[in-house]
């Protein structure tokens, strides 16, 4: 039997898979959470298999929460479960850690397989993933700025999109105002934005937060 936790901050979209996912034989939902600290406390409990978790989500995004999943069980497998496109995110979670990545447009017999591939110890891989890794393998076009940015900075990058303080970001991410700084430095640089009102733009504009 595979356990799961679902982290979605809208109840229907978790009862809908929780619903779904009572229908298969080899599947039970052991944990629900609505945003990214819920999620750190299901994992401390340690009785779940597959986290399922969608990326938006209020007071600490996937991107974060994934962090810090991360690094307290890192084998923990991780399936990130989005209404953002592939192309936004896919590759920057995989290599951050994600064991997959679905649209929620996906077909949700999709989602199942993907869990259960991810449970044997397997990245599950979309063709249109596996084509975006293919073409960063091959330096196939140019890479988009936020691409460049390590894990940490697209942390700090995203933060500052959607307005955060780097103070608030130093209290939030156990960092000194300083680190905080000197990352919001080696982004604006990487990425060529001269203010935050920039990133915000450039992030609204490439679908990175709504």
């Amino acid at each position: 039997m595979i356990r799961i936790a679902i982290v979605d901050d809208h109840a229907i979209v978790r009862s809908g898979l929780k619903q779904f996912f009572s229908e298969q034989v080899d599947l039970r939902v052991t944990g629900e959470a609505a945003n990214g600290r819920e999620a750190l406390d299901l994992v401390r409990k340690g009785e779940v298999d597959v986290l399922v978790m969608d990326l938006s989500m209020p007071d600490q995004s996937g991107v974060d929460a994934l962090a810090a999943i991360k690094a307290r069980a890192p084998d923990l497998p991780v399936l990130i479960l989005s209404g953002f496109p592939e192309e936004h995110y896919a590759t920057t979670l995989l290599k951050q850690g994600a064991s997959g990545y679905l649209n929620k447009e996906c077909d949700p017999q999709e989602i199942v397989t993907a869990i259960r591939t991810v449970y044997r110890g397997r990245k599950y891989i979309t063709s249109g993933v596996a084509q975006l890794l293919a073409d960063g393998l091959s330096g196939a076009g140019d890479k988009a700025p936020h691409e460049t940015l390590s894990e940490r900075e697209f942390q700090v990058f995203l933060r500052l999109a959607k307005g955060e303080t780097i103070g608030h970001m130093a209290d939030s991410m156990s960092l000194s105002v300083k680190t905080v700084s000197t990352y919001r430095s080696r982004v604006m640089e990487k990425m060529n934005l001269s203010s935050n009102s920039d990133l915000t733009y450039y992030a609204l504009k490439n679908g990175l937060i709504q």
